[in-house]
């Protein structure tokens, strides 16, 4: 666990204050694992500090791997638990190139997307978030208060992190908000890698030339939008109940705390309006694909009927010469042309004759050439 006192800077502190600052919030950001072995240190400092401590309920609920998207409150403080959508490690090596791209890792890119929750109980003066173990979020809001407390500059992973405009969070709930809206903001790279893997999918689905057989990854990448889907609406649901609690809220008389709220509902109406164009990107994508498989199929019956019309032409055509060769090879003595040594000559003209003849019939009616020529 990692203890932060947000005020007009940004601090972390080595363990638990006996009290609240005089100013500014605590932030507690901590590891699913180290949350858990933790919580009697932080249940008692919540003690400490003159507020209720975690119902057990929403300590299982911060503990749960597979919690959907939520929020729920007591009277004195919030939950909120939204899953993140983002790319697992490593999947940046599975990104396709056009011309090297297979199914297999378009398979592995899309099973590789994780959506963890990240749980948040808001205080009035202390957040508590629970992360992965391996959260860049936590570390990416780390670096950036550093930055806008004017620190020195704090890398994320091997790299230093940006110079960061703006104010520091002025309340848990802010940071919180901040946090959720940052999550939502990095589904634009998980975007970009659905859209290519998608791409090439249907890219092999459609094409003339190949015989697509990877139907376990169209429907893995199926089933990942589905998920997702899901995913979106919890979140969008669990967002949705936090505004509308937020308007609960008891009416703020003094101007400072008024603007404050304000900026809350703000933030958490564009929260809102980012899960919505992820969701709608998402149902675009499963149209998309929805699309290209009734294509495809399409195509192969548009495929199957070219196919079927060129072997009835042909057997149109060799129908007659067939009953001509079967009339002449009828075993009798009487027979026009049977002793004449012009007689195969002229069958055979007669045959001749007779295929050329249906061929340009049949190609003036347009049942010969390409679905595309006629």
């Amino acid at each position: 666990m990692r203890i932060f006192h947000v005020s007009e800077g940004f601090h972390e502190l080595q363990v638990l204050p006996e009290g609240l600052p005089t100013s500014g919030f605590l932030w507690l950001a901590s590891g699913r694992r180290a949350f858990e072995v933790g919580l009697p240190e932080t249940q008692a400092a919540l003690a400490r500090w003159g507020g209720g401590g975690l119902v057990d309920l929403h300590v299982s609920d911060l503990l749960n791997l597979q919690l959907p998207s939520q929020y729920d409150y007591t009277s004195w403080y919030d939950l909120l638990v939204f899953r993140r959508l983002a790319v697992g490690s490593g999947t940046s090596a599975l990104f396709l190139d056009e011309q090297h791209g297979t199914a297999q890792t378009a398979r592995q890119a899309l099973a590789s997307i994780d959506t963890s929750p990240v749980g948040f109980a808001v205080f009035d003066r202390v957040l508590i978030t629970v992360h992965p173990t391996d959260c860049a979020v936590r570390d990416f809001f780390i670096a950036r208060l550093a930055q806008m407390a004017g620190g020195p500059p704090v890398s994320i992973s091997g790299s230093e992190a940006r110079p960061a405009a703006g104010r520091l969070p002025a309340g848990p709930a802010d940071l919180m908000l901040r946090i959720v809206n940052h999550m939502v903001d990095g589904y634009l790279d998980l975007r970009r890698l659905l859209t290519r893997q998608l791409g090439y999918l249907q890219a092999e689905l459609l094409s003339p030339r190949s015989r697509f057989d990877n139907w376990q990854a169209l429907l893995d990448s199926r089933n990942t939008l589905h998920a997702l889907e899901d995913t979106c609406e919890d979140q969008r649901s669990a967002v949705q109940e936090w505004i509308d609690a937020l308007d609960e809220w008891p009416v703020e008389h003094e101007p400072q705390a008024a603007r404050e709220r304000e900026l809350l509902r703000v933030r958490s109406r564009d929260v809102l309006e980012h899960i919505e164009r992820v969701l709608g990107h998402v149902r675009r994508l499963e149209g998309s694909v929805e699309s290209a498989v009734q294509m495809h199929f399409s195509a192969q019956s548009n495929r199957t009927n070219d196919i079927m019309r060129t072997l009835t032409v042909l057997t149109a055509v060799f129908m007659p010469l067939n009953l001509i060769t079967g009339f002449f090879g009828m075993n009798f003595d009487f027979l026009p042309f049977i002793h004449s040594s012009t007689g195969v000559w002229a069958t055979t003209a007669l045959m001749a004759g007779t295929g050329l003849g249906l061929l340009i019939y049949f190609r003036r009616k347009r049942y010969l050439g390409r679905s595309g020529q006629r």
